[in-house]
């Protein structure tokens, strides 16, 4: 059975995010050269292995990273979303290649690199590291790829396991990197925290750019006024109102579900407009993103 052709539309935003993938490869291999192969720690995943093969053996991290995602996405072509693993690739192999080319060209990073040993402070090289990596890794989730690696693997056994939560796999191979990484920098707890550190602040960054800046409030309002309530929300706040029909389980008294979703700032105004009605009871959900027909009012 044939697949059904992608809409116009869809193929030109997957374009244009394919022409996004070397943008984010170079920040990310930039990140490594400038906050993570200076301050000698290793950070989450395939990349901290890598860093520690190339500190111990002056064995590119490129190459490494290349060898090990290989095989992964050529596993993942036949099980996953063909355009996962073609971004993905393309990803792999901008990042492998910045790394190998830099070294190739004897670009020397030492005037822009950050160096804990100066004298400043240890965290901030992985904190700045962390920040970079994990706004690279939630813009290409968003977009429908990764980074290669832990991402490939977790995407593979969701295909064979979708009950696993992959999140503790990921977790379990940054402790042992954090782990090896006290014998690989010289027996130091520092590295340790570094890595720590690092794998924290990227995963909360990652997260927040994954889930977007169009987060808002969900307001259920259980009321005898569902009418008078929903013209009110609507010309006062701007927004759509869905009203659904409710009984009370305990009374078994007819009432009136009204869902509104409105903006951060717009609380109290919605508040205020609850309280013209006695008797009404509301709940607040917090909306992580928003998608369709949903204004910003201002």
């Amino acid at each position: 059975m044939k697949s059904k052709a992608k809409p116009s539309s869809h193929r030109g935003a997957e374009y244009k995010s394919l022409i996004l993938v070397p943008f984010l490869a170079l920040a990310m291999a930039l990140s490594y050269k400038l906050f993570i192969f200076p301050n000698n720690f290793a950070p989450s995943g395939v990349g901290g292995i890598a860093t520690m093969i190339q500190y111990l053996f002056q064995f590119n991290a490129g190459y490494l990273n290349l060898l090990i995602n290989v095989p992964l996405l050529i596993i993942a072509w036949k099980l996953v979303d063909r355009e996962f693993v073609i971004k993905t690739a393309l990803f792999t192999v901008c990042f492998s290649g910045l790394l190998m080319l830099f070294d190739h060209l004897g670009l020397d990073f030492s005037k822009f690199a950050y160096h804990t040993d100066t004298g400043t402070s240890t965290i901030l090289g992985p904190v700045a590291a962390a920040v970079i990596n994990g706004a690279m890794f939630g813009i290409s989730l968003r977009i429908h790829g990764s980074c290669g690696g832990t991402d490939i693997v977790s995407f593979i056994i969701r295909h064979y396991r979708p009950e696993f939560n992959v999140t503790w796999i990921g977790f379990s191979l940054n402790v042992v990197i954090a782990a090896v990484s006290y014998f690989v920098y010289g027996f130091k707890f520092e590295p340790v925290i570094c890595c720590i550190l690092y794998v924290f602040v990227m995963t909360m960054i990652g997260n927040s750019v994954v889930r977007g800046s169009q987060s808002a409030l969900k307001f259920e309002i259980i009321t005898q006024h569902p009418e008078e309530l929903a013209a009110d929300l609507m010309q006062e706040l701007k927004h759509g109102v869905t009203l659904l029909s409710a009984e009370g389980a305990y009374t078994h008294e007819q009432k009136s579900l009204v869902i509104c979703i409105v903006n951060k700032h717009q609380i109290a105004d919605i508040q205020a407009i609850i309280g013209k009605y006695p008797g009404s009871f509301a709940y607040i959900t917090q909306v992580s993103e928003t998608l369709g027909n949903f204004r910003k009012i201002k």
